[in-house]
């Protein structure tokens, strides 16, 4: 297995994972359509930090879209920038790119740019130029750039968990909240570029050390908030890794660079085992005295899920598994089962209709519910009621109850304290049964620990009926020949 992992010592930003996917190995070319797009040119160059050699990506307005164009994103800088802008914002970062950008109200920092490169002119820097766009007009945005499909989802998905997280710390619908930063034109070219990056690196798998969020305060608007701020805050308790406070007190960790990352890494407590085939680094503008400010990227053979280097995976490897699932899960000791990181949804109901009832299972699963179980119950007055229980992933226990809500109009759903389950892992066989000088196919279930031990097989249901209509078997005689040809198979292993 081909495996990225990011190391975020010093944080994570837009244009840092952009930088790093490019140092791992990843064209510079790749990022042509959104420089189609927007009016906006990439600058990939170099630069030292604490004697390590980075990559630097700074996304600049394109002055003349139609010359520089021309020219293609990707070509190394060999001139100097030596500029500094402000927005509004009071407090410095230690990135190109500001850590509040998925804010939908206005902060202030200064910074500089330093990377050590050579100016051949007055190259403008993008950060929070173009339209201030809302979610959706950033959805249509990237829908209008003619993707290829897996790289507009992973761009999307970043930005969902952005916005939820805006609408999260505003109050506010998904669809109602508004980019500012975050929907400006650079913002989207590094997260969009972070995705057309990874597509042509393309890992099997993609995972990210705990990455660090630095320290101290900021201001904004609204007050003196500490790091990480708000919106990264509420990033990263939907992503899939982990923050640690440190190593300095500066913002480190952007709200940008946790959703890229949220969107495309599974957590891991350090670096798994890996016959390293590339390292890069992606530099952040700030120079720190004892700390390179670098964003390191690995790539290389080995990573597989279970394979040790203190995993946290969710053991969701099968056809449950969503795209942009990335729970931060911890790894369990080989012959145990998976530790699966959930959120559990409960209401009662009592005057729900059964049509509503029997719909739930379908309606919740479309908003991310992995699990949901309806219990007759008796309420006040003796009332018959039910009890409607649901399983899902941290990061959609919002969506899963906004929409049981929706569905059911129950005035409220709680969160019960269960923070975690404990399952196998799954993989689907598929049995071929010989009926009358006929094949026919059953998917099986096959479950087992992490270090790969068998314990069950289940045929689907589905499946074994349609076998049984055709043949006039019974359908448990179906289940029970397609499973033991599974358990056999198994067993010769």
């Amino acid at each position: 297995m081909r495996t990225l992992v990011f190391d975020g010592r010093t944080g994570a930003a837009g244009d840092m994972i952009c930088a790093a996917l490019i140092a791992a190995g990843a064209d510079p070319n790749a990022l042509a359509p959104v420089s189609d797009a927007l009016p906006i040119r990439y600058d990939v160059g170099e630069v030292d930090k604490n004697g390590i050699r980075a990559t630097t990506v700074d996304v600049l307005v394109d002055g003349d879209a139609d010359e520089e164009r021309d020219e293609g994103p990707g070509t190394v800088a060999d001139h100097e920038h030596d500029h500094s802008h402000e927005h509004d914002h009071s407090h410095e970062h230690g990135h190109s790119h500001d850590h509040e950008r998925g804010h939908d109200h206005e902060h202030g920092h200064s910074h500089e740019h330093d990377h050590d490169t050579e100016s051949a002119g007055a190259d403008t820097p993008a950060e929070g130029a173009g339209v201030h766009r809302s979610y959706r007009e950033v959805v249509n945005l990237v829908e209008s750039m003619g993707l290829p499909a897996a790289v507009e989802s992973t761009a999307l998905d970043a930005f969902e968990l952005l916005g939820r997280a805006e609408a999260s710390v505003h109050g506010t619908d998904l669809d109602e909240t508004h980019f500012h930063e975050v929907g400006a034109d650079d913002a989207i070219a590094d997260a969009v570029g972070a995705a057309l990056l990874l597509a042509d690196l393309d890992p099997d798998r993609v995972v990210t050390t705990p990455v660090a969020a630095g320290g101290g305060t900021v201001e904004m608007s609204h007050g003196t908030y500490p790091v990480p701020a708000p919106a990264t805050t509420e990033v990263a308790a939907r992503a899939g890794f982990r923050i640690v406070g440190g190593p300095i007190d500066r913002e480190l960790l952007t709200p940008t660079g946790a959703a890229i990352l949220g969107a495309v890494a599974d957590g891991v407590d350090a670096v798994p085992d890996l016959a390293v085939e590339r390292a890069g680094y992606g530099a952040g503008d700030a120079d720190f005295e004892r700390h390179p400010n670098v964003l390191r990227a690995l790539v290389g053979d080995g990573g597989e899920p279970g394979a040790g280097g203190g995993e946290r995976d969710d053991g969701e490897r099968d056809a449950d598994r969503v795209p942009g699932d990335h729970a931060h899960d911890d790894h369990s000791t080989d012959g145990s089962l998976a530790h699966d990181d959930i959120a559990v949804l409960e209401t009662n109901l009592d005057d729900a209709a059964p049509e509503v009832l029997g719909g739930l299972q379908e309606t919740l699963a479309r908003a991310g519910a992995r699990d949901v179980t309806i219990v007759p119950t008796t309420m006040k007055k003796s009332r018959p009621g039910h009890l409607v229980k649901v399983i899902c992933k941290p990061a959609d226990a919002e969506a899963v109850a906004e929409r049981l809500a929706r569905e059911t109009g129950t005035l409220g759903v709680r969160q019960s304290g269960a923070s975690h389950r404990w399952i196998a892992e799954r993989e689907f066989e598929t049995a071929t049964l010989r009926v009358d000088e006929t094949d026919h196919e059953v998917a099986v279930k096959v479950a087992s620990t992490t270090d790969g031990t068998v314990y069950d097989v289940s045929g689907e249901y589905d499946d074994a009926a349609a076998v049984a209509a055709a043949t006039g078997l019974a359908i448990r005689e179906v289940l029970r020949r397609a499973e033991a040809d599974v358990r056999e198979r198994f067993a010769e292993e």
